[in-house]
């Protein structure tokens, strides 16, 4: 055979092979980024499987949280003017109202509509062995924290009726154990009777563990339910003893890696999330004696978990920085997924975490105040156009304790008048839809809405979840719609402000001063009422403001349009002389109580028109955050008017390296907007932003170096006059300067009063003055506020037990990448330099959103970010455990080897949100005069 010939065989040999490659390649990607579609819309909840239709899941009449909100839902509170009010407008009689209010207060603190097989999930698939919430809810001596610290440290509310474990139970846990004292106030939990509120029998359940009760019972944290797990068989049991015995003291669920972290380790226990887990806080205007032991009437529902970490939560293998040792790295600092969970600050979450829009988006827990006053502004604004699967959200009118809300819905038509909840605005479909779709997010029917996404680290094409999908296969859902008219019904009768001077020592901290209230209230009128106020004077007729296009809010198409009409009306002296009128009027209805400024009785506080993000020169995330855009995972809880918003304007961003700044042009389609928060209660709700970042201490850095020295400014709140003290019982105590540097000695996640109050003035202060905000130091030229950066050398890590065959290849791996497997199959990849940007990793694009295409131009820059990725860590060298990872030496190359790459270069060309700077932006009132700053202060602290 002809050299020739045997060239060319060769070649076409390659040529087929390389073809069989490039396919397999190909169709495994493929395989991978595109969904199961045989699967959606076919799975099926276990409450159908078991045979449980909605209606055996009856929302629970049980008196049992009355003492909480105020103590309103009290017997002896049934005639007060709340429940004639909301009678009169529901046409119900007052008692129906209160029922109705109980109920929903009862399915907001403890209904979970099956999500425990969801976080179950989450703990042994998705997290990597990082989240585990019966780790959390347990009191194990070797865990960093237990029920004495979990206030103080992780910022979650302790259930009262409850003490700390001090032995193991059954299966070796250690979790919180239950006082049953009636005569103390203490009963039986009556949502855990198996026989009333029976449970979902599938799997083990009724065998060889309880079935237990579709609520579960109380676990110690409010907001967190037990549930026997149904994958928890004898042959699970026989395990989870065996696994327990390996450990010292048969506590392997503790102190064993190799039993714990595995991916199908199966727990004695489910834990079931409600709403209350994210919403329910200290009361502002009650504030717990003691926050690690509060009462049930020392909490509210409603003011959003302010102080949770979750960094902490999320992450729960960790403990504080040694007191001793501030400097050093805490444990699991190194980490790189715990330094993203650190991105957020205490009471802020990335809500887009799960169903992730490759976004790192830290936003505030939503306080919920004053719902009715809230919806009375969408009649005016709140007009949005709903159709095809829009129109299976539930509304008002489909419900007989709130029919007579009905003028909010014109179902021939499609159009709602609704309020907006998400901070992008984003849940524009009404107030239920708005909340059966959190039960949704945070794990409700998971059968289904897993099909759609890959939870966490995305990578997979992102489909819809339809309503009516949920609504033919999920018994939780359709019991989950039947319940939230009660809630709406709770929150109208509850959420009422709680104002400062209703506090303790409130009327200490508010202004006697009339002459610099009445100039707060003129500089509130002209500086900030357009945005922040539901009473907003008529605009002129012939302006188009409220007419044409525009009426009802202007929301879609032309939106941009609309609102430059508006924002140019509220700027001229014709708005602000007709505002300061509404800001003095004495008018006042039977609503209004004696004592009540008449201007902010009904007001929300809040226009909740959507703004544009280039006027407010916020981060840019928030507002660009595409879970709700056509097509996307929840396109059926977003009208059609949010999917035809008009694009933003252009913005200005910086390179979180060299600070040099650059022009961004951001998509429309529902991208580009922030609806501006209400600042009723202001007082009690600092920090402030969407993201927590103005006011936010880094706790692991020295205040005078984050903020300057501001004890001045705090002084006239203190520390001697706090309401009272927990000084050394959690972990305040380990920081003190710090906190006496930035807030004149006051503990900033302490809920009393003294300790808000001082939060609070040095946030509005950071407002006014924007020089005085955290600046960031660490770009070759300054940027205009702060970014999210690694606090420690950190590498991403993930346990053999959640990568298939690591275990058993462990040594093979090693031998072929040493820098990126150990030998007992632990996967490794950095470090990554201390002071790297977070977002700057975690931002990057890997699927286009559904308005974009999957050009050649994407799938290029994504190869050669990997190759850049795959190149840079090799160089890093793997060098991961903590003794490595303080030495100067490592630090040192990791700093050289990743800012001399082109990997920062490829991530930038993927970011999704190339604004790294969180804490910029609301400029509005810079300009002020110190005194006319003061005065805002004063007068905003009456809200």
């Amino acid at each position: 055979m002809s050299i020739a010939k045997v060239l060319k065989r060769t070649f076409v040999t390659l040529f087929i092979l390389a073809l069989i490659i490039v396919t397999a390649i190909i169709l495994a990607v493929r395989a991978w980024v595109l969904p199961d579609y045989s699967k959606i819309g076919e799975m099926k909840d276990e409450a159908i499987l078991a045979g449980r239709m909605a209606d055996s899941f009856p929302a629970a009449a049980d008196p049992y949280f009355v003492e909480m909100d105020k103590g309103v839902l009290k017997h002896e509170n049934a005639d007060i003017d709340v429940f004639k009010h909301w009678a009169e407008v529901l046409k119900i009689a007052p008692d129906e109202v209160r029922q109705a209010a109980i109920k929903g207060q009862n399915s907001w603190i403890v209904w979970t509509g099956g999500n425990d097989r969801f976080w179950d999930e989450m703990a042994n698939k998705y997290t990597f062995g990082t989240y585990d919430l019966l780790k959390i809810l347990s009191s194990h001596p070797s865990q960093g924290y237990g029920r004495d610290t979990r206030w103080s440290y992780l910022g979650l509310v302790n259930e009262p009726c409850f003490e700390k474990a001090t032995e193991p139970d059954e299966y070796g846990l250690w979790l919180d154990k239950r006082i049953v004292d009636p005569d103390n106030g203490c009963p039986e939990d009556p949502f855990a009777d198996a026989e009333k509120y029976p449970g979902v029998a599938i799997g083990a359940r009724g065998k060889n563990i309880p079935v237990g009760s579709f609520y579960g019972e109380p676990s110690g944290i409010v907001g967190l339910r037990l549930f026997p797990n149904p994958n928890f068989d004898e042959a699970a049991a026989k395990k989870w003893k065996e696994g327990q015995a390996s450990g010292k003291n048969n506590d392997g669920y503790y102190t064993n890696p190799d039993f714990y972290y595995d991916k199908e380790l199966v727990r004695p226990y489910r834990v079931g999330m409600s709403c209350a887990f994210c919403h329910v806080g200290p009361s502002p205007v009650n504030p717990p004696a003691d926050p690690e032991n509060p009462k049930w009437s020392e909490l509210n529902s409603n003011p959003g978990a302010q102080y949770f970490w979750v960094n902490r939560i999320f992450f729960w293998d960790n403990e504080p920085r040694d007191s001793g040792n501030p400097h050093m790295p805490a444990k699991q600092e190194h980490n790189f997924i715990y330094q993203l969970f650190h991105t957020n600050p205490p009471g802020a979450l990335d809500t887009s975490l799960i169903s992730t829009d490759y976004i790192n988006n830290p936003r505030t827990m939503n306080a919920v105040y004053s719902l009715g006053s809230r919806l009375l502004p969408t009649l005016r604004w709140g007009g949005e156009q709903l159709t095809g699967d829009e129109l299976d959200n539930k509304q008002f009118n489909d419900y007989p304790q709130t029919n007579e809300l009905g003028a909010f819905w014109d179902k021939s038509t499609g159009q709602i008048k609704t309020a907006r909840v998400l901070k992008d605005g984003a849940d524009s479909v009404g107030v239920l839809g708005a909340l059966n779709r959190v039960y949704l997010n945070i794990g409700l029917f998971s059968e289904e809405w897993l099909t759609h996404f890959y939870p966490v680290i995305g990578t997979q094409k992102i489909t819809p979840i339809r309503i009516a999908d949920a609504q033919k296969n999920s018994s939780y859902w359709n019991a989950t719609e039947d319940q939230t008219a009660d809630m709406a019904i709770f929150f109208l009768v509850s959420a009422s402000p709680d104002d400062l001077k209703d506090a303790p020592e409130g009327e200490n901290y508010l202004s006697e001063d009339n002459d610099v209230l009445d100039r707060g209230r003129i500089v509130f009128a002209e500086n900030c009422a357009a945005c922040h106020s539901s009473k907003i004077p008529e605009s002129p007729p012939e302006s188009g403001i409220d007419t044409g296009e525009c009426a009802g809010g202007g929301n879609g198409a032309n939106y941009r349009k609309c609102w430059d009409k508006y924002w140019e009306w509220t700027q001229t002296d014709e708005f602000k002389e007709k505002m300061k009128k509404l800001v003095f009027s004495e008018e006042r209805d039977e609503t209004c109580p004696e004592g009540k400024d008449p201007f902010l009785c009904d007001n929300f506080l809040s226009t909740e028109r959507r703004i544009p993000v280039d006027l407010l020169q916020t981060n840019a995330c928030s507002p660009l955050a595409t879970n709700g855009l056509k097509g996307d995972i929840w396109d059926n809880f977003t009208s059609t008017s949010y999917k035809q918003l008009p694009a933003a304007g252009e913005l200005v961003v910086h390179h979180p390296v060299s600070g040099e700044a650059s022009t961004f042009q951001p998509l429309g389609n529902g991208r580009g907007y922030t609806r501006p928060a209400s600042l009723i209660s202001l007082w009690s709700t600092a920090p402030f932003l969407l993201n927590n970042s103005v006011g936010h201490i880094e706790y692991y850095e020295a205040a005078e170096d984050a903020y300057g020295n501001y004890s001045g400014a705090a002084g006239e709140y203190a520390y001697e006059k706090s309401d009272y003290s927990h000084e050394g019982k959690g972990y305040q105590h380990m920081y003190p300067d710090t906190y006496q540097k930035a807030y004149g000695g006051v503990d900033p996640y302490n809920p009393g009063v003294s300790s808000r109050m001082a939060v609070f003035y040095d946030s509005i202060n950071k407002m006014l003055n924007p020089d005085q905000r955290r600046m960031d130091g660490e770009t070759a030229t300054p940027v205009p506020g702060y970014i999210y950066r690694t606090t420690a050398a950190s590498c991403v890590k993930i346990p053999a037990g959640y990568i298939p065959g690591a275990k058993t290849f462990g040594g093979l791996l090693n031998w072929i990448a040493p820098w990126a497997f150990e030998k007992n199959g632990d996967f490794k990849a950095g470090p990554f330099p201390e002071g790297m940007p977070v977002n700057l990793l975690v931002n990057t694009k890997i699927i286009p959103d559904h308005d974009e295409e999957m050009g050649f131009d994407h799938l290029m820059k994504l190869a050669r970010l990997g190759l850049d990725f795959l190149s840079v860590a090799k160089e890093l060298g793997g060098t991961c455990t903590p003794e490595e990872l303080v030495t100067p030496a490592v630090k040192a190359h990791a700093k050289s080897v990743f800012y001399n790459s082109n990997l920062v270069n490829s991530l930038l060309n993927l970011s999704k949100c190339p604004d790294y700077v969180v804490n910029r932006g609301h400029y509005f009132g810079v300009e002020l005069s110190d005194d006319d700053k003061q005065a805002l202060i004063a007068y905003l602290k009456t809200f």
